[in-house]
């Protein structure tokens, strides 16, 4: 008993500010990351890092009305991922946490809380110590998978930070049989494409984060999952405490709200990462020999999501994926056919000219569509009779025989 109490008082110490101890969180988050290898970028890798993102924003300069939006490139350790992107991850997460915390101490009968007084605070720090060590371990295990600061499609790092991951491309490109080189090229298209997208798009961080954070608000709490996980805890055994597995405990709500949300959500990351690919293969186009193979793979690997991206969406009941990333890849190609590359990315000049979910089934309707309207205004003579003076654009038609006066009164 003594052993576990002196493992529920480091839990509880620090607690920290919010729902989330994420003081615990990154601890946990580097000690598994400890355990299983950190290593540090060598001085060429970081040299290697450098130059692929120079070399990558080089090639999209001709594939984007838009300059470069990298002011600094770097190479991270997993550690390194994990601490720069905490500030987003808080504002992910601590909404939902805070629903967990609630449910946890509705858990005490009512009767009994007016005993607890001051002592039922400690459930909630309890469970905001909980939700921290799950979630560390959760970003620990999605720090050793993530290639880039971007590798998931939303604004994780600070902005105008390009990072790759050395280690784990490595890795990926050992999974791939292909050379590292060439797949880190190729991360590095895909993070400068998605800086140049994030940099020169100035509401687009906002309306990403904003849709995650609106299906996060309709995500229920499981209140028996609550319940039997804390039953799970046994005082005997100091190890029952961290071995609670919170995953299961946030469900969507299934109303037409949160389906609305959850559309808009898919619809924004489908965009991002739609315009990312097609983007990243018109620049490799026949610069590195493996780009189908690449392509391929990355698209398979975004619309899966690895096993960590899983594991985090079963603990937050948040999946990060573009469900539609091919319709949005053919979306952004028929825009760039029909209205060249200044008019598909003048698209992004603000959120109501985005396509919505339905444009996806018929991207070249989407496309010519608004161009029947700019051919209509640019053959529009406004100094003709019924011109501007006369009749405003969409206005009505004058009758032949208005002359301004009332007939009747003639």
């Amino acid at each position: 008993m003594q052993q576990f109490m002196s493992q529920l008082q480091h839990l509880l110490s620090a607690p920290g500010s919010g729902p989330v101890n994420w003081d615990l969180a990154r601890q946990v988050a580097a000690s598994q990351l400890a355990a299983t290898g950190d290593p540090m970028p060598s001085p060429y890798e970081r040299h290697a890092v450098e130059e692929a993102l120079r070399l990558a924003d080089l090639w999209l300069e001709p594939m984007s009305a838009w300059p470069t939006g990298i002011r600094t490139s770097v190479a991270w350790n997993r550690n390194e991922w994990i601490y720069k992107t905490l500030d987003v991850w808080r504002k992910l997460c601590d909404p939902v946490a805070s629903r967990m915390v609630g449910a946890m101490g509705d858990l005490v009968p009512p009767e009994a809380r007016a005993q607890l007084g001051p002592m039922q605070s400690m459930v909630a720090t309890l469970g905001g110590a909980l939700f921290g060590g799950q979630l560390g371990q959760a970003l620990g295990q999605l720090a050793a998978e993530v290639l880039s600061a971007g590798d998931i499609g939303l604004p994780l790092g600070p902005a105008g930070t390009a990072a790759l991951v050395p280690a784990n491309i490595r890795t990926y490109g050992q999974g791939l049989e292909l050379p590292e080189d060439e797949v880190r090229l190729y991360v590095a298209l895909r993070e400068a494409a998605h800086q140049r997208l994030f940099e020169h798009v100035p509401w687009l961080r906002g309306h990403v984060l904003t849709a995650v954070e609106n299906y996060a608000s309709g995500i229920r709490v499981n209140r028996e999952a609550i319940e039997e996980a804390m039953g799970r805890v046994d005082p005997t055994d100091p190890e029952s405490m961290q071995a609670i597995a919170l995953e299961g405990i946030f469900t969507p709500e299934d109303t037409p709200a949160q389906k609305a949300s959850l559309a808009r959500l898919e619809t924004a990351l489908a965009l991002v990462e739609g315009w990312v690919c097609h983007v990243v293969d018109n620049a490799a186009g026949e610069r590195l020999p493996n780009v189908v193979r690449l392509g391929e793979a990355f698209r398979r690997r975004r619309a899966a999501g690895g096993p960590a991206e899983q594991t985090f969406a079963a603990l937050v009941g948040l999946e990060l994926r573009p469900r539609r990333l091919r319709e949005a890849s053919a979306l952004w190609a028929a825009l760039t056919e029909h209205r060249g590359i200044t008019g598909r990315d003048a698209v992004w000049g603000h959120p109501d000219l985005l396509p919505s979910d339905e444009d996806f089934a018929d991207p070249v309707a989407f496309a010519t569509a608004r161009l029947d309207l700019d051919d209509e205004l640019a053959s529009f003579d406004f100094t003709a009779p019924g011109g501007p003076q006369e009749q405003a654009p969409g206005g009505s038609q004058p009758r032949p025989d208005d002359t301004g006066d009332d007939p009747d009164k003639s």
